[in-house]
């Protein structure tokens, strides 16, 4: 049987038990909440644990083309049809939530979630607390406590355990001091570095090393919005997409390993140097051997907002477990110049007086 031949499973919509509107998660809840009546029901939690996947299994997964990744929803609400390349979103006529069978189109389904934990409302308010902190800001900034746009996505990020055995050689640096004597017959210690061969192993266990799964936002930026608490993951199910955009992986495993890897490179040349000792280190070459490597996917919750100011949109994101808030935002040329113009009067005050002392 070919993957064409296997039946796409239905799109799933979550029929609230009290009024049979379609519910939606309740960030910072283990619930489905009705938008309509309000009714809370409790997600029951599917009977697994969140597991980490030997690297060896990618071989045998099938890949899946970029055309195939296209879900075709039908909306159980109004009926419209609905074409996206995300896992979840909503209608677009009706606004109903809409979740798409991820063992249907996924060369990796996600093994974890870290549901929405930030509600908009304190989305809102983070916003407003961050534009009100901006230093050299216009003061009209401090009255933005409003988005223009306003949408929940879930990002997907791959998480990399593995144990590394690293062979190096450098050279360890001693100090030394050496009086020496300048042309004019003052004498002054001098400090010098002896140099000497190091080699040696380090070892360490990577856990969780987070590498993004998308490269719809720069990863730089994704980045700021770290750390995430990893630990609060739950085993993936569709009820915490439900209401929530979530963007599929297109950055491929193998690729997020390769990029692993180079996130470990630092930590390792760090453990290098500690292991030369000495004053100071260098390190020519490092082998780096990898066992027990393991991936998973997970999603991780970010609200995307956009303000107005002075006629333009300011993109900002908000880690929607941590209320961490970074984006774009204006300066004011007046506030520069002035602490500019304050600090030059300032280090010139600090001259007069140190001449006066002199004197």
């Amino acid at each position: 049987m070919t993957d064409q031949d296997v039946a796409p499973a239905p799109d799933r919509a979550f029929q609230c038990e009290a009024c049979g509107g379609v519910s939606e998660y309740a960030p910072g809840t283990y619930a489905l909440r009705c938008p309509y009546c309000k009714h809370e029901q409790d997600i029951t939690p599917v009977p697994r644990q969140v597991t980490e996947h030997p690297i060896e299994e990618l071989a045998a997964l099938r890949q899946v083309s970029a055309p195939s990744r296209v879900k075709v929803y039908t909306c159980p609400g109004c009926h419209a049809v609905t074409e996206s390349d995300t896992l979840s979103d909503k209608c677009q006529f009706c606004a109903t939530p809409l979740v798409a069978d991820a063992s249907g189109t996924e060369r990796v389904v996600p093994e974890a979630v870290l549901p929405f934990g930030v509600s908009r409302e304190q989305a809102r308010d983070a916003l407003a607390k961050w534009t009100k902190s901006r230093w050299f800001a216009p003061d009209e900034l401090k009255k933005v406590t409003e988005a223009e746009t306003f949408r929940g996505s879930y990002l997907p990020h791959w998480t990399y355990d593995a144990q590394t055995v690293t062979e190096y050689s450098g050279e360890r640096g001693e100090h030394y001091w050496v009086e020496e004597e300048d042309s004019e017959g003052n004498t002054r210690q001098v400090r010098h570095t002896r140099w000497h061969h190091a080699s040696g192993t380090v070892d360490r266990f990577f856990d969780d090393v987070l590498v993004p799964g998308s490269s719809q936002v720069p990863e730089k930026e994704l980045d700021k919005l770290a750390p995430w608490p990893l630990e609060e993951t739950v085993p993936y199910q569709e009820e915490y997409l439900a209401g929530f955009r979530t963007v599929r992986f297109d950055v491929e495993p193998e690729t997020g390993l390769e990029s692993a890897k180079a996130r470990m490179a630092p930590v390792i040349r760090a453990d290098c140097k500690r292991d030369i000792g000495g004053d100071e280190q260098r390190v020519h070459s490092m082998s780096t051997a990898y066992s027990g490597l393991t991936y998973k996917l997970v999603l991780l919750p970010v609200w995307f907002l956009t303000y107005l100011h002075a006629g333009r949109a300011w993109p900002v994101m908000v880690n929607a477990r941590t209320g961490e808030v970074i984006g774009e935002r204006p300066y004011s040329a007046a506030k520069i110049t002035l602490a500019a113009v304050g600090g030059a009067l300032l280090i010139a005050l600090v001259v007069l007086l140190v001449v006066m002392l002199r004197h």
